[in-house]
């Protein structure tokens, strides 16, 4: 398993760490997703819509990062808790197998915004599918890498709340979706003068830590300087946890960490 960048994600690894996930199936395949040109180049082009052109928040190679870890933070507590994934198992893979799932979903899932931000849950899947035939092929047979492009696929499909999650693997990838709240997220559309909700938002959410959790498997930190980052909170991560899977397995807790703003002081779902 890669170790996250810390400085960006807040996420800690234990790489020596013998965790049910960290097999040689993701590690055999992450550097050619993470060195191959086609999916480079993908992640510079699917910003140019987003943030160009929309001044939206960044859905580039940061964001797609970010994205990542968290789901392979949020799949490491969910494992070490013994929940139960059903994506692979459902097509007869083995587990090692979900963080494979993972990490395309979590890589490949926003490439529909070179064609538009709306609707680019659904133009993903087939820009994804594409790329899934050319790479999945050389590390499996035929039926593996069918099964696996199937649940890659659904779990892009289903990072928008569109559509509802029937996998967890599926929940894992949309709530790290909406985990990416930072506020560097804004920073280029800001700095251009953005000021719509998503940028001002972001803006006031300072961290996002994934820990474990007490009572349940998996406690998220979120700490604001003002009261705007209710509306990620709130608004935003509330609609990727609904219907996720993940209900019962996340505990969020917000906190307004600003002296002079106490609006909202504390939000929890």
């Amino acid at each position: 398993m890669t170790t996250a960048d810390t400085d960006e994600t807040h996420i800690q690894y234990d790489p020596d760490a013998d965790h049910a996930f960290a097999d040689e199936k993701l590690n055999e395949l992450l550097p050619t997703l993470l060195s191959d040109p086609e999916i480079t180049a993908y992640l510079r082009a699917q910003n140019i819509n987003p943030v160009g052109r929309l001044r939206y928040s960044d859905h580039g190679t940061k964001h797609i990062k970010i994205v990542r870890d968290y789901a392979l933070r949020l799949y490491e507590l969910l494992k070490d808790a013994g929940v139960e994934f059903n994506g692979a198992a459902d097509q007869g893979l083995d587990d090692a197998f979900e963080p494979v799932i993972l990490a395309l979903a979590a890589t490949l899932h926003d490439i529909g915004h070179v064609v538009h931000r709306t609707d680019h849950s659904y133009y993903s899947i087939p820009l994804a599918a594409d790329i899934l035939d050319r790479l999945l092929f050389d590390f499996y047979d035929t039926e593996t890498a069918v099964n696996v492009k199937s649940e890659v696929l659904h779990a892009i499909l289903c990072h928008h709340t569109e559509e509802t999650p029937l996998t967890m693997e599926a929940g894992v990838i949309r709530v790290a979706d909406g985990l990416d709240m930072e506020r560097g997220r804004s920073r280029v559309p800001y700095e251009k003068g953005g000021r719509g909700i998503n940028t001002i938002s972001s803006q006031a959410i300072e961290s996002v830590r994934i820990l474990a959790g007490d009572s349940v498997p998996v406690l998220i930190e979120i700490e604001m300087n003002n009261a705007a980052g209710v509306y990620q909170v709130d608004t935003l991560l509330k609609a990727k946890l609904t219907d996720s899977l993940l209900e019962d397995a996340v505990r969020i807790v917000a906190i307004n960490t600003k002296e002079t703003d106490r609006l909202v002081e504390r939000i929890e779902l």
